[in-house]
């Protein structure tokens, strides 16, 4: 999300953020306490233990979590309800994996290149004749590798999947709108991360192959690797069990049965598999391309994959360097490939310890945008008991789950303001004039900051903001609008009333 929205929401919440500093140490003492790490030792029992007591703190619905060593599944197991009083999840039930796709659309892409019908550094028009941003010299200057690494300059607001057109053209209809937009960056030189770019190379991967973006992934890559519970269609994966996923409401996870599906960004972030199929991923990931008898890339095919071009931050912290689909980063002194994926009602997370060869993947059928960096600290402490390692989370982890709810705080003070409003008219005092600055500006800032959260609801973005935050774009919604029209009346009837007689 931009920095406007992160300004404007914060402004609106601005109020209960005190409370959430206040509550964080006691917050701290009440999350999930992972056990010391215990390198490749650490039992998978208290893998589990930690991921349930992490389930009750974060109220997920459902997890489904797959551990594997060397060229092996050595531990599956899923917790919680896969539906509302339904039964718990299996290693085949399947999950939206969101931007975990992306590493699947970039070792397609490998493919090709191997097969010589696609070249790294080669410019994205000689497969795209049409493709363009508004600077013609810099439309000329992006290269496949540019969009695998991140790198192309296209913004992080021209990938927000929220065009639900399930057409077969939805993707290029979408990246041929690119044509007016401006770079943000010049290619190559900063990671931007957006899904456009795996978008476009969906495309390019179909152009270069002659077959569509579904059918290429599920004849060189699902099947030969033996995915058999791996989908590229919301209709097929409900017919196999496809679990029910949920959206956050102020912290509480509510059932989502019938979100639309973006057809346009299946190459971004729209596969749906299971942990036994992404355990498999992992295995041909960890040895060279292979798993089982299948050799599904090059062992350099497969290394060029994993290997950080340049570092990606976000809000200031560093996530590691963008690879291909991957992000190479470190937990202390331990080296792990990973990537996270939210789609508005699942999430995934997968990392590989290179050096251990050892994996691990995490389903959950419930999500919001702001749970995202709580779930890539889940997966990281996971992760890092895995490789022996001690992980510390970061802020997000324990202030977003008091944030959600905590936005209720913002309709509970607009009710007290004007209650204390109609008490300040009704009980005017002699000295009221002289303490104005208390009656008129000292609620207004508030009640103007939290009018301000309106103007993200008023832009391009507002479908995406009720798709993934729509606890948050009720607030802005409602909240704003009468903050809005509340702090010219309030600010109206009080002065009126300080420039009438005083009462007795």
């Amino acid at each position: 999300m931009n920095k406007l929205l992160l300004g404007s929401l914060a402004a609106g919440a601005g109020l209960a953020a005190l409370r959430f500093a206040l509550r964080a140490e006691s917050v701290t003492r009440t999350r999930s306490e992972p056990p010391a790490p215990a390198g490749r030792d650490a039992s998978y029992e208290a893998v589990e233990a930690y991921i349930e007591g992490e389930m009750r703190r974060l109220k997920i619905p459902g997890v489904s979590l797959a551990i594997v060593e060397g060229d092996e599944m050595v531990h599956v197991r899923s917790l919680g309800q896969a539906r509302p009083g339904g039964e718990a999840p299996t290693p085949q039930t399947p999950f939206f994996i969101g931007s975990l796709t992306k590493s699947v659309t970039a070792l397609a892409v490998m493919q090709l290149v191997e097969a010589g019908k696609v070249e790294l550094d080669t410019p994205v028009q000689r497969y795209l004749p049409w493709f363009r941003v508004a600077d013609p010299a810099a439309s000329a200057e992006i290269t496949v590798r540019h969009l695998l690494n991140q790198t192309s300059g296209l913004p992080e607001s021209a990938g927000e999947l929220d065009d639900f057109d399930e057409s077969p053209d939805a993707g290029e209809r979408q990246a041929r709108a690119l044509a007016s937009l401006r770079l943000i960056h010049p290619p190559g030189s900063v990671v931007e991360y957006c899904n456009m770019n795996y978008v476009l190379l969906g495309l390019i991967l179909e152009a270069a192959s002659g077959e569509s973006y579904e059918d290429y992934i599920q004849q060189h890559i699902l099947n030969p690797l033996g995915m058999h519970h791996t989908y590229t269609s919301r209709a097929a994966a409900r017919e196999n069990g496809l679990a029910m996923g949920h959206r956050y409401w102020f912290g509480f996870p509510v059932p989502q049965p019938d979100l639309p599906f973006p057809r346009g960004g299946i190459a971004a972030g729209q596969l749906i598999s299971t942990a036994e199929d992404m355990a498999r991923w992992l295995i041909a990931h960890m040895n060279d391309g292979r798993c089982g008898e299948t050799q599904i890339l090059s062992a350099a095919g497969i290394r060029e994959l994993h290997r950080g071009a340049m570092e990606y931050r976000k809000m200031g912290i560093s996530a590691g360097k963008y690879a291909m689909g991957w992000l190479d980063g470190e937990l202390g002194q331990t080296r792990v490939l990973w990537h996270s994926g939210t789609v508005p009602d699942f999430e995934g997370y997968m990392a590989i310890l290179p050096e251990q060869k050892t994996g691990v993947v995490l389903l959950f059928n419930a999500c919001t945008w702001w749970f995202n960096p709580v779930y890539i600290d889940l997966g990281a402490q996971v992760t890092a008991l895995l490789a022996g390692e001690p992980y510390k989370p970061t802020p997000f982890s324990t202030l977003v789950p008091w944030m959600l709810p905590g936005q209720l705080l913002i309709p509970a003070f607009q009710v007290a303001d004007v209650a204390a409003t109609m008490w300040l008219l009704r009980g005017r005092r002699e000295n009221a004039k002289e303490k104005w600055a208390l009656a008129v500006l000292l609620p207004l800032v508030p009640n103007l900051l939290i009018a301000l959260t309106l103007k993200s609801m008023l832009g391009r973005r507002r479908s995406y903001l009720k798709l993934y935050m729509p606890d948050y774009s009720w607030i802005a919604t409602i909240c704003g609008s009468f903050s809005l029209v509340w702090s010219f009346l309030r600010t109206a009837l009080v002065l009126r009333a300080l420039k009438g007689p005083s009462s007795r």
